[in-house]
């Protein structure tokens, strides 16, 4: 049975309906540039929620069939909705922002419906109560759209916690969760390329500055890439692998902690559109904020999963943490290349400290096996 449980795949009809999430994390990457950042962030978890629904339900469950393909096709077609009304979510497309969530969740409600005790679930909470609180918060207008909103994507999130007992018994494939995070990890961290790319494909010229600010914002993009998919993703597969309960770790390390590592990239992908449209002048608060605290939360995050997978700190992802927070005062003083290039620095430095570190573990291992 474990081998089997091992083998799952991703299918393909999973790796389509990301592609509707490609074009919803850009939305929210344009949102955040307007300056708008509690904004987005309720708008990402409805969005983010509806991807984790379809992604634990293909699973726990065998969506390699043509009824199936078309739920999650279907809640593609749900997604492109909310992606198109989240430029102006908080204005004329409310109500389609609003009703494509709620069709989402119908529909991966409607998939499982035969599960006994499925409307005490959350997929139930989402139909019940976080569906229509969303479409209720549309025919509000401003703050009260946002509160009603923030309070829908409360309830959402604290479904797993809430109904944690009842979700004890649930199985999860190992092998096919980490890929699924993993290629919605890679999605956002594409969203910095774009990011990076586009104001300068966009322009009429294109300068030296210019050519070296986008090759220096692209190692930082590879720098993020490597901090998760070169260490951090095998360490999910083998703790969700060896997990003897896997609920709580599949909550606290997929669920909840991948949400703020994709808004974390968000951040940083909006804070390189501003600074590679003007390389030589000097970043804003709001921009600082973007790159520094994005990089921050996204470092920290990786020390609260591996506490809660192993127990153990990752020290040198704290102390760098620590230090990217304390740098906007100094990058307020750089011009825009200068900035991206102390970030660039701290960044590879730290990766480097981890690699000499891993190295010098699997040698000290080595040598142990051969006494």
């Amino acid at each position: 049975m474990s081998e089997i449980i091992e083998e799952k795949r991703v299918t393909w009809a999973e790796c389509y309906f990301d592609l509707v999430f490609v074009f919803a994390i850009t939305q929210v990457s344009s949102l955040l540039q307007q300056g708008t950042l509690p904004r987005a962030m309720v708008v990402l978890v409805p969005v983010y929620w509806c991807w984790v629904g379809t992604t634990v339900q293909a699973n726990v469950r065998d969506v390699d069939n043509a009824r199936d393909r078309l739920g999650i096709l279907g809640v593609g077609l749900a997604g492109m909705g909310m992606a198109m009304a989240i430029p102006d979510a908080y204005g004329e497309r409310g109500l389609l922002f609003g009703l494509s969530y709620w069709a989402a969740r119908l529909v991966l409600f409607a998939l499982i419906v035969q599960v006994p005790g499925t409307w005490r679930g959350p997929y139930g909470i989402g139909v019940a109560i976080s569906g229509p609180l969303l479409v209720g918060g549309a025919l509000l207008h401003g703050n009260a759209r946002l509160l009603l909103w923030a309070v829908a994507a409360l309830i959402d999130l604290a479904g797993p916690t809430v109904l944690r007992r009842r979700l004890a018994e649930v199985r999860y494939h190992p092998g096919h969760l980490p890929e699924r995070f993993g290629l919605l990890m890679l999605v956002a961290v594409g969203e910095s390329i774009v990011a990076t790319g586009s104001p300068v494909a966009a322009g009429r010229t294109l300068s030296n500055i210019e050519l070296a600010t986008v090759a220096v914002a692209f190692t930082i993009s590879c720098a993020l890439w490597w901090i998760y998919f070169v260490h951090a993703n095998e360490a999910m597969r083998y703790a969700v692998t060896v997990a003897q309960v896997q609920r709580d770790l599949v909550r606290r390390v997929f669920s909840y902690a991948h949400l703020v590592l994709v808004a974390a990239v968000i951040a940083v992908a909006a804070g390189f559109h501003s600074t590679v449209a003007e390389p030589t002048g000097q970043l804003s608060w709001h921009t600082l904020e973007l790159l520094c605290g994005g990089c921050a939360v996204y470092l920290a995050t990786f020390g609260y999963t591996r506490w809660i997978m192993f127990r153990s700190l990752a020290h040198a992802r704290v102390l760098a943490a620590l230090l990217v927070l304390a740098l906007p005062p100094v990058l307020r003083q750089l011009p825009a290349l200068g900035a991206l290039g102390v970030l660039t620095v701290v960044l590879v430095l730290m990766v480097v400290v981890e690699e000499v570190r891993v190295k010098r573990m699997g040698l000290a291992r080595i040598l142990a096996m051969s006494e």
